[in-house]
Parts: C-alpha cells; sequence; structure tokens
C-alpha cells in the first residue's frame, strides 16, 4: 500500500480517484473524474453511525464488517477492471481513514498494488483551496451587459477558440438569475464550484488573464472568492449591447422553448414569478405577470420582469466596475466574439490565441 499526496494525484493523467465513501457523500463533494464504488449504501452508513454513537466503536465495526463482507467480490473486481483499462485507482474516502484503508488492505491481499490518497478528500479540498488563489491570473477580461445580451454565447466562442474562459454559471450549474436552474436540474453547492474552478484554473495557469462573464457574488448556491470580485471590478471591460426584441427573443429561445410543453414548466414559472412579485411593490404589474402566466404568454412574461425588475437591478451593479467600457454589439455571437478577440489581441499580444473555430 502506498499512500500519494494530492499533488501527485492531479499532475499525472494515468491516476484515477476511486471514492469508496457513501453516494451521498460523493455527491455532495467529490473530486472532478472521481468513480464512486461506495463501502457503504447511504442507509448502512447512517445505520453505522447510529450503532457508534448508541454502542460503541467495537459493534460499530463488527457491523461494519458484517455489512462489507459479502459485497467484497464484487467491489474488488469493479476496482480491478479500473486498473484492466490502463487507468492506476488511488483510493479514497473523507480523510485517509478506516474506509479507504480497508479496501487498499483488501486489494493488497489479492494481489493488487495498491495507492492510495494520503489526507483522502479532506486534504485535497484544502490544497485546491490554498492553490486557487495563486492561479487566478492578474488581469480579467468582463462581459457586461442587460440579460439577453448573449454573453454566455459570446463566452462559448471565446472558449472554443483556446482563449482563458471562465465559465463560472456552467460551473455553478446555474445561469445566475432566479430562473437559472430550469431545465438543467440543481446548481452546484460551493465544493463542488470550487474543484470545477480549480481544474479550470489550472489548464489556464499560463495565460496573462482570464474572461468571464460580470456575475453577481452569489451564483445559485456558489459564492466567487473575494479576490475574484475585486479583480473583476477593477478589469477590462467590454459592454454587449443588443435591442430589447433581441433579448426577449433570445431569452425565450433558451428558458421556454426546449421546455414549455413539460408538465413542470408551467408550475415552476408561478413558483419563481410569486418570489419576485414581493419585489416588485407595483400591484398593476403584478397582475400583468399573474395574467400573462396563466394564458402562457411567455414573451410579455420575459418582457415585464426585463423592464422593471432585472434591468433596473444591473443599471445598479455596474456601477461597482471602475475603468472604461468597450460597446460591442451582440447580435450576432460569434462577430461578437471576433470584435472581443481583436481588441484582446492588441492588449494582451503575447499569449494570446486567435484560431476561429468552425
Amino acid at each position: 500500500m502506498i499512500d500519494i499526496t494530492v499533488e501527485e494525484l492531479l499532475r499525472s493523467k494515468e491516476f484515477i480517484p476511486v471514492d469508496v465513501r457513501s453516494p451521498i457523500e460523493h455527491e455532495e463533494a467529490r473530486i472532478p473524474g472521481a468513480v464512486n464504488i461506495p463501502l457503504f449504501t447511504n442507509e448502512e452508513r447512517e445505520e453505522i453511525g447510529i450503532l457508534y454513537k448508541k454502542s460503541g466503536n467495537q459493534a460499530a465495526k463488527w457491523r461494519a464488517m458484517e455489512i462489507v463482507s459479502p459485497k467484497l467480490p464484487s467491489l474488488l473486481k469493479q476496482i480491478k477492471l479500473l486498473e484492466d483499462s490502463g487507468a492506476k485507482p488511488v483510493v479514497h474516502c473523507w480523510r485517509g481513514g478506516s474506509r479507504s484503508k480497508a479496501v487498499a488492505t483488501f486489494l493488497e491481499l489479492s494481489g493488487i498494488s495498491t495507492l492510495r490518497l494520503a489526507g483522502g478528500y479532506r486534504a485535497y479540498r484544502e490544497y485546491i483551496l490554498e492553490q486557487i488563489p495563486n492561479l487566478l491570473p492578474q488581469n480579467a477580461v468582463v462581459l457586461h451587459g442587460f440579460t439577453g445580451t448573449g454573453k454566455t454565447e459570446i463566452l462559448k466562442v471565446l472558449e472554443g477558440n483556446q482563449l482563458p474562459v471562465l465559465d463560472l454559471e456552467q460551473m455553478a450549474n446555474h445561469r445566475g438569475s432566479l430562473f437559472g436552474t430550469i431545465g438543467i436540474g440543481n446548481g452546484h453547492n460551493q465544493k463542488i464550484f470550487d474543484a470545477l474552478l480549480f481544474d479550470r484554473l489550472d489548464e489556464i495557469n499560463s495565460s496573462d488573464y482570464f474572461i468571464v462573464e460580470a456575475e453577481s457574488k452569489r451564483i445559485g448556491r456558489a459564492i466567487q472568492p473575494d479576490f475574484m470580485m475585486e479583480r473583476k471590478r477593477t478589469g477590462t471591460h467590454f459592454l454587449i449591447e443588443c435591442s430589447f426584441e433581441n433579448r426577449v427573443n433570445r431569452i425565450y429561445g433558451e428558458y421556454v422553448q426546449p421546455y414549455k410543453n413539460e408538465k413542470w414548466f408551467q408550475n415552476e414559472v408561478k413558483a419563481k414569478i410569486e418570489k419576485i412579485e414581493k419585489r416588485l411593490k407595483r400591484p398593476e404589474l403584478v397582475q400583468s405577470l399573474e395574467e400573462a402566466t396563466e394564458a402562457h404568454d411567455y414573451e410579455t412574461v420575459i418582457s415585464i420582469l426585463l423592464e422593471h425588475y432585472y434591468d433596473p437591478r444591473y443599471n445598479h451593479t455596474i456601477k461597482d466596475y471602475v475603468g472604461d467600457f468597450t460597446v460591442i454589439n451582440g447580435v450576432d455571437s460569434t462577430k461578437a466574439a471576433i470584435e472581443i478577440m481583436n481588441h484582446l489581441e492588441n492588449r494582451f499580444p503575447v499569449k494570446i490565441k486567435t484560431g476561429q473555430s468552425s
């Protein structure tokens, strides 16, 4: 059994983390790319925890052995299959304790040389939180613009051209508004967000700059670090503009068109609007929103929300940023991205890559 460090794990593409914690622990916090081969189910873990509190360590260990023994052949075979595929499994649990040690011991007894992550997931999290501030490039390039101006689409084009984009909404699995999870499931928690942020920063750490949207500090369930917010505040700013009609059509195409015939869609929209209505404080707007929602007139819903809720909030938050804003026409996202790349070639001439994606 050989223990390796977090840094050793992350520096080799051959290593694949094998998380032997329960599925709920893996879902809550995990190393990107890790394979979950749990020693206990969620229910079994809970049972052992209760037994430990009631009857002590020895009783809990005996029950754990009873649960695990029948599973061992299947569990070890899953890990062996990973090894047979050419990967090098690295077993870990929460803090490099009894669960990973037990699995590693059984693997050794089965003739499989075993790698174990020293300190487990906890050591990984401590490591990435320490490294993230050091990996963030010094210069921020920030895309501003009202909701619906196509900032995310422009980011995708820039990323496709190998530019150092941080797609924070993708990392948070949230579009950054009250309607941000419609059709894409729950947003990522802070631990998942931090892990994805670290991975991307590690990829672009040789760049002089990074490109992001001007998101609020909180994106769904995740919060951006203060040092990143400050770097964005004083960065290079691009203001994406397009017509109100264009914005409504873009939002409809992203938030409504793919889901409008789903049974859950109408009720979810109503629930989101109820939260916004409390902040509008204008009975006539509330009535118009409710009538448009009942009539499935989502273009009107979008128009009201943009004009009376999202745009005023945006006009307030943009004042937090320092410096000049270069205006970019956002009607065509590809053309907008090319215009931004042309500006960046002059500002960051050494590091930039300009090949256009097809």
